[in-house]
């Protein structure tokens, strides 16, 4: 059996072997993937050009669309490439630099959903804090803490599990790396309990984040329904939905993927569960928080019309 330090790359078997899925999987991804860029970019050039949208808001949404697009560039596009050109391998470095990214973006973006609860939580519930609390300097010391904790994470994730030995074969059940994948492959048992160790942390840590977005949604809908016209409680709830919408969407399709039956782990499933939880939710969010936004809707189509 090959080891860590002969491998070169890995099988990456979710790809299908019939060429009329794999030509339809490399069309889905190339449609999902050119959606998720037009509307990240759209968010990127509105956020950034239009003072409107110079809040902490629309600064921690610029931050989510520049996760959201790193997301779909570290698996789509080599996905698109082995689909096309009917290929199943990738690097190691490829593959260890993919899963080093994935952890990077994915645990970014859900440090600033959890960062953009908090701002939705001071806007509603201490409305006369809000300068106070999310000046600009705040907010670019929350999200530098975000990319800078979860780069570390990231970078320790990454490197212990590419540091144990590998015995396995080196056929991962995805089209793309993920290190829980990675570690089914791993005849290390220290190396291994080290690497669930990690993990462990990161649960108690997200765990930790999921009971402030609980604590702070529960404050919010009591300081809603306090309001007393109703247009007030309109404009309070339409300002929390569209990132209770993209939270729920993340939260769901991240916990389905990790706690879905062993009945259906089998490749064509979970190629349907990892574009799921991987390639749609990037296209989504933008249409998700630009629905209710009418600065956002108004600054891109006036961006678009000139």
């Amino acid at each position: 059996m090959p080891n860590s330090s002969s491998l070169t790359q890995f099988l990456l078997l979710a790809i299908p072997d019939r060429r009329e899925l794999q030509l339809l999987h490399f069309w889905l991804f190339l449609a999902i993937s050119l959606a998720a860029l037009l509307a990240n970019g759209l968010i990127l050039s509105a956020v950034a050009c239009d003072h409107h949208l110079h809040t902490p808001m629309g600064f921690f949404l610029l931050n989510l669309s520049l996760t959201d697009l790193g997301c779909i560039c570290t698996t789509v596009p080599k996905a698109m490439h082995n689909s096309l050109w009917d290929i199943r391998t990738i690097s190691y470095h490829g593959c260890a630099a993919q899963a080093f990214l994935l952890v990077f973006f994915i645990g970014t973006e859900f440090s600033l959903l959890t960062i953009m609860c908090y701002d939705r939580y001071v806007a509603i519930c201490k409305p006369l804090h809000y300068g106070t609390l999310l000046g600009s300097r705040a907010c670019a010391h929350m999200a530098a803490a975000a990319w800078a904790t979860e780069f570390l994470s990231a970078l320790l994730h990454t490197a212990n599990t590419f540091s144990l030995p590998l015995c396995q074969g080196n056929a991962l059940g995805q089209f793309f790396c993920e290190i829980p994948h990675i570690l089914k492959l791993s005849c290390s048992h220290s190396g291994y309990l080290t690497e669930i160790g990690l993990i462990v942390v990161s649960v108690c840590l997200v765990f930790g984040c999921f009971v402030f977005i609980v604590f702070s949604y529960v404050q919010i809908f009591r300081a809603v329904l306090r309001i007393p016209s109703q247009q007030g409680r309109h404009k309070a709830f339409s300002m929390c939905l569209p990132h209770l919408a993209v939270l729920s969407l993340f939260v769901s399709a991240t916990a389905f993927s990790n706690l879905k039956p062993p009945s259906i782990s089998s490749p064509s499933p979970d190629l349907v569960v990892s574009v799921l939880y991987m390639v749609v939710p990037p296209a989504l969010n933008p249409f998700i928080y630009s629905l209710r936004n009418q600065e956002l809707k108004e600054a891109i189509r006036k961006m678009m019309t000139g």
